[in-house]
């Protein structure tokens, strides 16, 4: 069985001393719950000893009891001043909970080992990634992280002697699994071999509260993501599915309804490639951090750089979902941030371009966005009368047309550049990757560019070249002034996606542009294009038509048909063909989604409803 321990095997040099059977854990971590489930179940101990205060006791077994609705534990903290206060998560997925939740079940009796003696001295925990434990095994972990013992000091002693002296207090005739921290197992072993004195402990701890924390503070303050964690409650009940709770599963499953969501909120998908260069992105992340798999702060953002902040989002609220927790409880609901409970935290700020439903800081006054009063209500203001565009986007798209047209003319250019050797002029400069790439000649090349006649008349791009009919909308636009170019494009249905009242929100498959404005029929219907075999096809066929200069610019993921040269060489035009590859995605991601307004009178209103 996957990560079994033998830890539980005589072993008298070891872990195994007597009737005590040591089990150290590292705090917080899914593997090592996972393992001291297992060894309970399978050697069924009288007595369960835990490293955790026993002041705590009542409180713990109370949110034990709430399990699988996690909770918090608060209580003032006395050595810090008045207003510090201890947080302490009960999660699920923590081996101390585990032990506790599986001993119950078991009959057990749970004993908390730490008399609570005086302030916990400060321990190193900077524990090996357990997720290795899944394929070197339990007992080679503990082995190795043995070999370098952490530094010890009097406190450590003072408190190791505390829990000996409880445990050496247990019932004499009983099996007792000690459940201990790993940083202070070899500490508390020392302090077993010898007597200890009672030490001078509080009897009970002022000022305990039992708190049900929020559900959107739960990716912040557990240590296991939230989603894992509700992976590891449907695991821990069968044990059968281990994908369930295999990290490198886990966050596949999160990127996975991640991307659903953000399909559905922003019409945008997520390639294949985005998706390996999102699994090196964590891989590196983790590694730098000294981790074998990521955590959900990596996932995010990892989404954040190779996507954009929408998807980094969706990843956050799918890795903190955990159905379970509630809002309406039997405790206190409260929010919480992860810098009131852990001492060093990371931030990630993320700038979503899109209305949600989803609860957020807002500045104070600001009005949310406006919505239907009922399903349908902006559907019916659509009466088909006339369309028109939003003049923003035209500005934007206006102005990308006018970048693409120079990046086409700097390629013509560079393809028509002459490299030589330095004979009596520089010409229009040194060659300097020539220059060292012939090193070894002795000789300074020297480039000399050709200057391109003509400009750029119209530019198409295109996104999808739609095989399969996805982008059904096919329509032709006039430029409203001398600055705005005639258009013809082919996108989604925008009255599909209602965005405001008689608004609606498409995604271009591919676009024409040409100026001068006011001079194309429709496109679509123009018999002369019958000979195209795409619509990616028919729009080159009306760019190279319309054009008024030599040049005609041609974005796409692969090069027209060759037939099309023979076209451009008739009308005495070139095509100019740019990968869409080499363009900033994110700068197309901008100019790919269009709005359609019901009418001019839509115009004044459109800024209320678009994002």
């Amino acid at each position: 069985m996957p990560g079994e321990s033998d830890l539980l095997l005589p072993d008298p040099g070891s872990l195994k001393r007597g009737r005590f059977t040591y089990f150290p854990v590292a705090p917080g971590r899914l593997e090592f719950a996972i393992e001291v489930r297992q060894a309970i179940l399978r050697a069924r101990p009288d007595v369960i000893a835990l490293e955790l205060p026993a002041t705590l006791r009542e409180a713990w077994l109370r949110a034990v009891a709430r399990l699988p609705e996690m909770s918090l534990i608060f209580y003032p903290d006395e050595t810090a001043g008045e207003d510090q206060a201890v947080y302490v998560p009960i999660e699920p997925a923590d081996p101390f909970t585990e032990a506790i939740r599986t001993g119950l079940e078991t009959g057990a009796e749970i004993v908390f080992a730490d008399p609570d003696a005086g302030p916990r001295p400060h321990l190193k925990d900077a524990y090996p990634d357990s997720y290795a434990i899944r394929h070197i095994g339990l007992a080679r972990y503990i082995e190795a992280y043995r070999v370098y013992p952490q530094p010890r000091s009097a406190e450590i002693a003072r408190h190791a002697a505390g829990i000996a002296w409880k445990l050496q207090g247990a019932n004499p005739l009983a099996n007792v699994l000690v459940v201990v921290s790993l940083n202070l197992l070899d500490p508390v072993l020392d302090a077993m071999e010898e007597p200890q004195a009672q030490p001078l402990a509080r009897v009970r701890r002022e000022g305990i509260e039992l708190l049900n924390p929020h559900p959107e503070s739960l990716a912040e303050i557990c240590a296991e993501y939230p989603q894992l964690q509700w992976r590891y409650e449907n695991f821990r009940g069968l044990m059968t599915d281990w994908r369930l709770i295999d990290r490198r599963h886990a966050q596949l499953g999160v990127f996975r309804e991640a991307e659903k969501e953000y399909e559905a909120t922003t019409g945008e998908s997520i390639a294949h490639w985005q998706r390996r260069l999102m699994a090196r992105y964590t891989r590196n992340l983790a590694l730098a951090g000294n981790e074998l798999s990521a955590g959900l702060f990596d996932l995010a953002l990892a989404a954040r750089g190779v996507a954009d902040d929408n998807y980094a989002w969706d990843v956050w609220e799918m890795g903190g979902r955990y159905p379970p927790q509630k809002t309406a409880a039997d405790l206190l609901t409260v929010k919480i941030s992860g810098d009131e409970v852990w001492r060093d935290t990371r931030r990630i700020r993320l700038r979503r371009r899109l209305p949600s439903t989803k609860r957020r800081l807002r500045p104070y006054g600001l009005k949310p966005r406006k919505k239907e009063k009922f399903p349908g209500e902006w559907a019916r203001q659509v009466n088909g009368a006339g369309i028109c565009s939003y003049p923003p986007e035209d500005l934007v798209i206006e102005d990308y047309g006018r970048f693409l047209k120079h990046k086409g003319k700097s390629i013509l250019s560079e393809e028509r550049v002459r490299v030589e050797p330095f004979a009596t002029s520089i010409l229009d400069g040194i060659d300097l990757r020539e220059t060292i790439r012939k090193w070894y000649e002795g000789r300074i090349y020297v480039r000399q560019f050709q200057k391109i006649q003509g400009e750029v008349g119209s530019v198409v791009v295109i996104f999808d070249e739609d095989r399969d009919n996805h982008y059904s909308y096919m329509t032709t636009w006039l430029g409203e002034n001398q600055n705005e170019s005639d258009m013809a494009f082919y996108s989604t249905f925008p009255f599909d996606k209602m965005v405001g009242p008689g608004i609606g929100r498409a995604e271009y498959g591919g676009l024409l542009m040409s100026l001068p404005p006011r001079r194309m029929y429709d496109v679509w219907q123009d018999a002369d294009y019958e000979f195209a075999e795409s619509k990616s096809e028919r729009l080159l066929l009306a760019a190279l038509d319309y054009s008024i200069h030599r040049y005609v610019v041609y974005v796409a993921a692969k090069p027209p048909r060759s037939i099309f040269k023979t076209i451009a060489s008739r009308v005495s035009r070139t095509v100019i063909y740019i990968p869409i590859g080499q363009l900033s995605p994110v700068s197309l991601k901008k100019i790919r989604v269009v709005h359609v307004l019901e009418g001019y009178d839509k115009r004044e209103i459109a800024k209320e409803y678009l994002w």
